[in-house]
């Protein structure tokens, strides 16, 4: 298996993807917690979408079956 790094600006560009889910959350944003649940989910299942919060967004919801525990429940409570 590959390991991927992930930058910084991944992790911004996963932010806006999951605040993404509703207006009402977009204003409160993920928590940090939350960022680094689904980190290594989306340098591993979705790195082509890094910096296109849209397209991550669907991406971690299209791969949700796949993702960790704690990432999954990140993305539903985001209206994945």
């Amino acid at each position: 298996m590959k390991s991927i790094h992930v930058p910084a600006t991944a992790v911004a560009a996963l932010i806006l993807s999951l605040a993404a889910g509703s207006l009402a959350q977009a204003q409160s944003g993920p928590t940090p917690q939350e960022q680094m649940a689904c980190r290594s989910d989306a340098g591993k299942f979705c790195a082509e979408h890094i910096g296109k919060p849209p397209q991550m967004n669907a991406c971690l919801k299209a791969n949700k079956a796949q993702l960790s525990d704690g990432c999954r429940k990140v993305v539903e409570s985001r209206g994945g």
